[in-house]
């Protein structure tokens, strides 16, 4: 892709390339070197009115809502079809916005984005959104209907990724959306609003607007809202559910983390690692899944810790663009500061530094952190208890099997976790135990086929496969006559 600034001068409201109510431009800063990636207008709360405008129309008398299930799912292979085609267009787009491992950009950011539409229209088309049953006197039909018009608000660490697990189940419900681009990754979303463009996405239908925190805070209070999906902060979370329950609008609510990864006595060395190094410093520690908390058995603490250090010590930083590249930088100047505060933080709790804890030589321009771990780390420890959102792991070592299973439920969250074990059926033993919406025994894997989402602080209500798209629907019980 080529270096140039990207300018991109207007909005894509109710399908259209509109000029911006406003003048002030969001800039887009390379987390590789600070240089100017893009600019795109700043979204106002007029525009915001527009685009609701154009949503509620769409959707209270547009085609959309009332196509059948068929004709819907054929725009979204539409999309999932023009999404292929310029798949690297994609990642390198996300990988120059945010930093992301271009590798990973590939088969995450982008080809994870074409799954969620591929894996919902799947779903969609065997979902029983309208069936008859017999109540208890009379016979009934049960529908799905589409909630409305929904606001998505996503963040920037998987900005494609996190645009689809909304975009997919709300148009093959029959919603119509406006979606909120995080400021720091607006430009791949003008790349998404081209491909929604070209499928044949109906005017009205969807508007994507750049914004700031205000600018979200007015979109999730607008009465012409009826659902916010929103992924964020616990904080950023707990706002949008105070403003949304003013109007009693439905929200779905994912938010951070801070999971544990339980190693078992009688776990491979080599598991271990891989675990670690996949779960651990995906999107260079920038995911609210993240395996942040690695507990050890004390038996072989020593052992596994050492290879634990010496595999993250030899992780390459460098260059997100570079195919050799494991670990970028962060999305910003501001988070490098937030991870180098509580790197300080660790040492003065008392931590060991077995690994990393600075910025790498030569790439000081940059917002980049050196994969950094800490053992001898006990959970009441910030290090171990809040989300640093960063290359930043912690090892804590514990006694027994109950002992891990304790640290591995103390904590304000629950979104993910792994166990690694030699024996399986054991290791699903401990995942029952977790309270935590996603787990993965042996490894770290997420499956978009499968409900996702947080117990706790991590959120409310599930994404992904059937449970994401009923989430985009309202259920109307209609009773017949008895005979």
């Amino acid at each position: 892709m080529s270096s140039e600034i990207l300018e991109h001068r207007t909005l894509f409201i109710g399908g259209r390339w509109v000029e911006p109510a406003g003048t002030d431009v969001i800039e887009v800063l390379s987390p590789h070197d600070g240089t100017v990636v893009g600019r795109v207008p700043h979204a106002t709360t007029e525009d915001v009115d527009r685009a609701v405008a154009a949503a509620r129309e769409a959707f209270d008398n547009g085609p959309w809502p009332r196509m059948s299930v068929e004709e819907r799912l054929a725009v979204i292979g539409r999309i999932t079809e023009l999404m292929g085609a310029r798949a690297q267009e994609f990642a390198e787009l996300i990988t120059r916005e945010n930093g992301s491992p271009i590798s990973w950009s590939v088969t995450n950011q982008v080809m994870g984005a074409i799954g969620h539409f591929a894996v919902t229209a799947k779903v969609a088309a065997a979902f029983p959104f309208e069936e008859s049953k017999q109540g208890m006197r009379t016979p009934l039909v049960v529908r799905r209907e589409p909630v409305g018009v929904v606001a998505g608000i996503v963040p920037w660490n998987v900005p494609q990724f996190t645009s689809a697990s909304k975009l997919a189940p709300a148009l093959a419900a029959g919603c119509t959306v406006v979606l909120k681009p995080s400021p720091e990754t607006p430009l791949d979303a003008y790349l998404f609003a081209e491909v929604a463009a070209e499928a044949g996405l109906p005017q009205g239908v969807l508007s994507i607007l750049p914004a700031d925190r205000e600018v979200s805070e007015y979109l999730v209070s607008h009465p012409g809202i009826d659902k916010v999906a929103f992924t964020g902060s616990v904080a950023a979370g707990k706002r949008v559910m105070e403003v949304a329950a003013r109007n009693l609008t439905r929200v779905t609510l994912e938010l951070g983390g801070k999971s544990a990864a339980i190693i078992l006595p009688d776990a491979a060395a080599d598991d271990v690692v891989r675990t670690v190094l996949t779960g651990s410093f995906l999107n260079n520690g920038q995911a609210c899944v993240a395996l942040t908390r690695v507990l050890l058995p004390r038996s072989r603490y020593e052992e596994l810790s050492g290879s634990i250090t010496a595999a993250v010590k030899a992780l390459v930083v460098g260059d997100p663009l570079d195919p050799a590249t494991q670990v970028g930088p962060l999305v910003t100047k501001r988070q490098q500061a937030r991870n180098l505060d509580y790197i300080r933080i660790g040492k003065e709790e008392g931590a060991t530094l077995l690994a990393g804890g600075g910025v790498p030589e030569g790439l000081e321009d940059g917002a980049y952190v050196e994969p950094t771990l800490f053992g001898d780390v006990t959970n009441d420890m910030r290090i171990a208890r809040e989300e640093i959102f960063g290359p930043v792991i912690c090892l804590l070592p514990y006694e027994d099997e109950e002992e891990a299973v304790r640290i591995a439920n103390d904590t304000d969250f629950g979104l993910s976790g792994a166990v690694v074990t030699a024996d399986v059926d054991h290791g699903l033993e401990i995942a029952r135990r977790i309270r935590t919406g996603t787990f993965t025994v042996n490894g770290f894997s997420i499956d978009l086929t499968a409900p996702f989402g947080g117990y706790k602080n991590s959120g409310i209500g599930r994404e992904f496969g059937a449970a994401g798209l009923s989430a985009y629907l309202e259920q109307k019980a209609i009773s017949l006559p008895a005979g």
